[in-house]
């Protein structure tokens, strides 16, 4: 069963309760919302305003309730009210100008409450664990940082997902050459830097024997894994953030940003658990 704190049940609240109202619900619709999430008319029930009887039921309900109105609340809001947390969104009102409603505070906590959902209802699924997992192996809070931006980017600006998901390769990839002693150059790109932390973890496909079993199965996989960064840098290039836009640039999809975020922490994830194996055995970098 899916397990949600306190604390963060607190930061869903930020998003939903607003001075005694529920998001841009009415008394009405919101009592039919909770009927169809969870069987029970909350204000009808508690006769207080909709803000003091969400909180009422969830002093209250059982973990898997609780999670479950908190859940649906937060679908409805992505699904209804994009154009708060969404600075791109633009509605079409008054003859065609448009008018943005913006709001950088709900944005951010927007933010936050996505990366717990995506945790508790296993978006990514493997993917959001090994995020989560790799968050708690760095002790650089910039890293960790990183790590839940690109994540919580990948349907809210696919863009800047996908130019964090290859920033953060090259963030790991010096890290492990700094903790190694290996010097590296400011004018490395990306594929360099790739080379130089694999080839340290004898990770390089000409690092493996032609004695070795599986020899060539192992190659063929650690020349993909080290077209990871390559491949992501290019396509960080034209799509990605970090690089001025023309006027009439469309970026890619969610699905898109997914693919380069999932890419990034498989490469990351093995690499790193790679060094830190290495560092308990002793193994010295080559």
């Amino acid at each position: 069963m899916a397990e949600i704190t306190k604390q963060e049940e607190g930061t869903f609240l930020m998003l939903f309760n607003r001075s005694g109202y529920v998001l841009n619900f009415s008394t009405n619709d919101f009592d039919v919302f909770t009927t169809n999430s969870i069987g029970e008319a909350l204000c009808a029930k508690y006769g207080f305003s909709k803000g003091k009887s969400l909180i009422a039921y969830l002093n209250s309900a059982t973990d898997e309730n609780r999670f479950k109105l908190l859940s649906d609340l937060f679908h409805y809001y992505e699904d209804n009210m994009e154009y708060e947390y969404n600075e791109n969104y633009e509605d079409d009102l008054y003859w065609g100008s448009s008018i943005s409603r913006y709001d950088e505070r709900y944005a951010r906590i927007y933010k936050k409450c996505k990366t717990i959902i995506d945790r508790l209802e296993g978006g990514s699924s493997a993917i959001a664990k090994t995020a989560d997992d790799l968050k708690g192996k760095f002790s650089s809070e910039y890293m960790s940082q990183q790590i839940e931006l690109m994540v919580s980017m990948q349907s809210t600006n696919p863009t800047n997902a996908i130019g964090l998901a290859k920033e953060l390769i090259e963030s790991c990839c010096k890290t492990i050459l700094d903790e190694l002693g290996i010097e590296w150059s400011k004018n490395d790109d990306v594929p360099q830097l790739t080379n130089k932390a694999m080839g340290a973890l004898n990770l390089l496909p000409a690092n493996i024997q032609e004695t070795d079993q599986g020899a060539d199965a192992i190659k063929a996989v650690l020349g993909n894994l080290r077209a990871i960064p390559t491949k992501l840098a290019e396509i960080r290039n034209p799509f990605g953030s970090g690089h001025g836009k023309s006027a009439s640039f469309q970026g890619l999809e969610e699905r898109h940003a997914k693919l380069a975020v999932g890419s990034s922490i498989t490469f990351v994830d093995f690499i790193w658990s790679t060094y830190e194996n290495q560092k308990k055995l002793g193994v010295k970098a080559i």
